[in-house]
């Protein structure tokens, strides 16, 4: 067995080590002034205010709607500040552009234009000189290239009066336009209730409602009952009263945990975007699903045993026994926790982290608060048996398909990661319906068993169907300084491709150019590296300055001698006879 606080510790020690890495930053291509409507805003009414927005040229920025295509949305944003608040941002129509690389039109904004929003001061803010802090974030584009995502600071500072007080109106002359067109903005940063946030949230709900099934948790349900049962004098009425509050205490813990890990979400950005963290950390994800397979178990430290074993009265001890549950099924629910967290941490997003460990705790807590609530239901429950081993199984599956979800940057082409999930799913397949040899006390037991196993293989058949091999390609290598250094050795020439999907042009020409037969068969006489700048490269700011980066694509051809043929250079999309022209004139050079 295997300490659950040095497991912690460990885990945190890999993750501070790989996710340390500095975050470069780039040049704004935008600048935002204020123009406000008074002199002092008195309290206890709104105000409107505009936004001066400058694009340098030749960029655009992209309008306000959330597209399809990888294209970061515009968005201005404010933190909270007590008593004062901004909203109601009104954008003017965009511009409707095609470009070269695109096949519809896409909106954008360019040169200078103003955004209204409405400031609201609640009749009990503090009166005196406010500082108001917000972003603006957006990515830049021109006509055949794009830049980083920037966020750039929208600061300013106000006065607040008492309420009824006189104040003097500014810049009149521009609120009083009323022809200006708008559109309001749709979008705030973080999550969106789009469809693929619900059928997460689904599933990490009904993966909470899986974790009550394994043999940590489902023991505990007779003892929950009891606990409300043995307490029914004195709860009378109230029970439904203990039962939220037991289910938010549990929901408590672990929220606090998801928010914990999605504020490490800048370091992970950054570092995930290395090779061998992402090994690393898919490794670690496979190490802890093996837990689940019952190769390894935690051991929780006997203090927090102890402290979960404490018996408190009232409501307190109901809150109580839902925050000590997570300690108390440690060894069941401790793996799929850190797996979860170092997901969430990915995602960098604070809101987005607690809100999925709440519906976990929704999951994991509303099967035990409902059996405790309605007691009687405890007699239909089955037995405890084999078959909840067969769920943690199930679940540690769930962990390796997440390990997979980290390793998809690694994958060269598109079908790779159909291949790589279509593996997971036909080995978890053939694993949970036939190779485990756990024995239920249900009838249906087995059934229910090559059920699923059918379903998962069937997944991966059909996953293949859907997802035919796309014509193959330049075979990229992540940027390596070894890979470079060691084509310098070998005398072979090299091309350095800086590339981001959130890119129009990039992915232009990832389908467009470096997919033509020509260009893949002589791109085998060169080493071909990508700097992938999706995310934060944790050699961004280095590569930046060696090669003077402003956006990208950009590709770099480098000799055989490890020199850069600056006038091969492209910085922009091009066309296949372009790429081949450049390719041609290096391999002839000796």
């Amino acid at each position: 067995k295997i300490p659950f606080q040095r497991l912690i510790w460990t885990f945190l020690f890999i993750l501070t080590g790989l996710f340390s890495s500095p975050l470069p930053s780039w040049a704004a291509t935008c600048t935002v002034n204020v123009i406000q409507s008074q002199d002092q805003y008195p309290a206890g009414d709104s105000y409107p205010i505009l936004f001066r927005i400058r694009v340098s040229k030749p960029w655009y920025i992209h309008g306000t709607k959330e597209s399809g295509d990888g294209l970061i949305p515009t968005v201005l944003s404010f933190s909270e500040t007590p008593g004062v608040e901004l909203r109601e941002f009104q954008f003017p129509e965009p511009e409707k552009k095609r470009f070269e690389y695109t096949n519809e039109q896409v909106e954008v904004f360019s040169g200078e234009f103003l955004v209204q929003g409405r400031l609201i001061v609640n009749e009990k803010a503090t009166t005196g000189k406010w500082v108001i802090t917000g972003r603006l974030s957006y990515q830049a584009c021109s006509s055949r290239s794009c830049l980083p995502p920037e966020n750039i600071p929208a600061v300013f500072s106000l006065s607040i009066a008492p309420q009824g007080a006189p104040s003097e109106p500014l810049n009149q002359a521009m609120f009083d336009k009323k022809d200006r067109p708008s559109v309001l903005q749709e979008s705030v940063p973080g999550w969106r209730l789009g469809a693929g946030l619900w059928l997460t949230l689904l599933g990490i709900f009904l993966g909470g409602l899986a974790l009550n099934l394994t043999p940590c948790i489902y023991p505990l349900i007779p003892i929950t009952v009891s606990y409300f049962g043995g307490r029914s004098e004195t709860l009378r009425g109230r029970i439904f009263i203990h039962g939220f509050l037991y289910i938010s205490g549990l929901a408590f813990t672990n929220s606090i945990l998801g928010l914990t890990a999605s504020l490490s979400g800048g370091m992970l950005g950054s570092a995930l975007q290395n090779p061998v963290v992402l090994i690393v950390v898919a490794g670690i994800m496979v190490f802890l699903a093996l837990s689940f397979f019952g190769l390894w178990e935690l051991q929780i430290p006997s203090g927090l045993t102890r402290l979960a074993s404490k018996n408190f009265g009232g409501y307190f001890g109901t809150f109580f026994m839902g925050l000590t549950l997570g300690i108390v099924a440690a060894p069941c629910l401790g793996p799929f926790i850190l797996g979860l967290l170092t997901y969430v941490g990915q995602k960098g997003d604070p809101l987005l982290g607690f809100l999925y460990f709440f519906v976990l705790s929704l999951g994991m807590g509303l099967p035990l608060t409902i059996l405790a609530t309605f007691s009687g239901a405890l007699e239909k429950l089955p037995m405890s048996g084999e078959w909840m081993l067969w769920i943690r199984k199930l679940l540690g599956w769930v962990l390796i398909g997440m390990a997979g979800y980290l390793l998809q940057p690694l994958m060269p082409q598109p079908f790779g990661k159909t291949v790589l999930f279509g593996a997971i799913l036909v080995a978890a397949g053939l694993h949970l319906g036939w190779l485990d040899k756990s024995r239920g006390t249900m009838r249906a037991f087995p059934f229910v068993k090559k059920g699923v196993g059918v379903i998962l293989i069937c997944g991966a058949v059909i996953s293949f169907l859907v997802a035919s091999p796309s014509r193959p390609g330049v075979q990229w290598v992540p940027y390596d300084q070894t890979a470079l250094r060691q084509a310098i050795q070998a005398k072979k020439p090299a091309i350095l491709d800086f590339y981001a999907d959130w890119c129009g042009p990039c992915v232009a020409m990832e389908k467009k150019v470096f997919s033509v037969p020509e260009v893949v068969e002589l791109s085998k006489h060169f080493v071909t590296l990508r700097v992938d700048l999706t995310k934060k490269h944790p050699h961004q700011a280095e590569l930046q300055k060696q090669y003077k980066i402003r956006g990208v694509p950009t590709i770099i051809f480098v000799n055989r001698d490890g020199i850069e043929e600056k006038d091969l250079r492209i910085e922009s999309f091009v066309s296949s006879n372009e790429v081949l022209k450049r390719m041609k004139i290096l391999i002839e050079k000796p």
